[in-house]
């Protein structure tokens, strides 16, 4: 491989998916989901799932050496510890300090239809305001810890969180046809910049996770290789289209055998919906890995396991399927992207 000067690679600092604590064999192996995307002394976050600041320091990084936190949609599970990391954040910068970029859905503006299997239609919490974008939520995240921050900021003198991060919502063009209830996932729709400085650009697409939307994939391309990170989805040619010639792919799996095992059996209207969401918004081990071969990835790393405790050997039982590298990282590995020059990439 060529030697290369920002060696462009990511950092898996939690592999499980899910709004929960994973219990039973293998709990608390893998935190929440978080990517730290590095290149050269840059490092950028995808999502910021439960545990993301004590694995960021595990991994040798500090909120300072962030420059963007990406999100690739709002549920729980890849927002969790947004606000930990800007205000426990606090701690690690310094005055002066270029401010960090939080980038992420807008407001869905609509809430989604509810599910046929209800008797009643569930009412809405907060129906002022019920689905706020990026910039919203971390507004009202550090509304909710002013008590603390005010303490702080008069007695300790430390700056404010809203010095130092800027959040923004990514703003989706118009004429693609994006409806969030009729049309969340336009098809042919056109991967878009969402992002870029010295060191990489980052582009964006539409992926199916309904009922959320918008949900995102991104992907990062840099002089020297490119990773794409799938989000949370269901099988999409978006994605397919995204990731076309990608040097590392990671993306989200998940157990069919464990939602048949966990919830075919209850029987309840609740069971059967949560079934349902399932099958329509994730993707299995074979079904990414055929997303990938079609997409001509070099690297196609699994991430987002749900449930975060299936044994290892239920996620490799796949990897003969996929003719380039196959993973299925733990977490804080570290996996390179940078580019293999085609000639080398035709005798791996």
């Amino acid at each position: 491989m060529q030697s290369t000067s920002l060696k462009p690679h990511v950092v898996t600092l939690g592999t499980a998916g899910g709004p929960r604590w994973w219990t039973g064999e293998n709990a608390g192996k893998r935190s929440g989901i978080a990517t730290a995307v590095v290149v050269g002394s840059a490092v950028y976050l995808v999502d910021a799932g439960t545990g993301v600041g004590n694995q960021l320091m595990k991994a040798g990084f500090t909120v300072a050496d962030l420059r963007g936190i990406f999100l690739t949609h709002l549920h729980s599970d890849h927002t969790i510890d947004l606000a930990s990391l800007a205000i426990f954040g606090m701690f690690n910068l310094s005055p002066g300090q270029a401010p960090i970029h939080i980038v992420g859905p807008g407001n869905r503006g609509a809430l989604p239809p509810a599910s046929p299997r209800a008797a009643v239609a569930p009412q809405p919490l907060y129906p002022a305001n019920p689905t706020p974008g990026t910039a919203d939520m971390f507004s009202h995240l550090m509304q909710a810890y002013a008590t603390d921050l005010n303490d702080r900021v008069i007695d300790a003198l430390r700056p404010s969180p809203l010095e130092h991060f800027i959040a923004t919502d990514i703003v989706i063009p118009e004429g693609t046809g994006y409806h969030p209830n009729q049309n969340p996932t336009p098809e042919d729709f056109i991967p878009f910049e969402i992002y870029s400085d010295d060191l990489v650009t980052v582009t964006a697409t539409l992926v199916k996770h309904p009922p959320i939307a918008p949900a995102f994939a991104f992907r990062f391309d840099t002089a020297e290789g490119s990773v794409t990170i799938s989000g949370d989805t269901a099988p999409c040619e978006n994605l397919v289209t995204l990731a076309a010639g990608t040097d590392l792919l990671l993306h989200e799996a998940i157990d069919f055998d464990w939602v048949e095992r966990s919830y075919g059996s209850i029987g309840t209207e609740a069971a059967r919906a949560s079934m349902d969401h399932h099958r329509v918004s994730h993707t299995s081990p074979a079904q990414a890995i055929e997303l990938a071969e079609r997409a001509g990835v070099r690297t196609l790393a699994l991430h987002h396991l749900v449930p975060g405790t299936t044994p290892l050997s239920v996620w490799l039982s796949h990897a003969d399927g996929f003719s380039g590298t196959f993973l299925v990282p733990d977490d804080l590995e570290t996996i390179s992207f940078a580019h293999v020059p085609s000639e080398m990439a035709a005798t791996r």
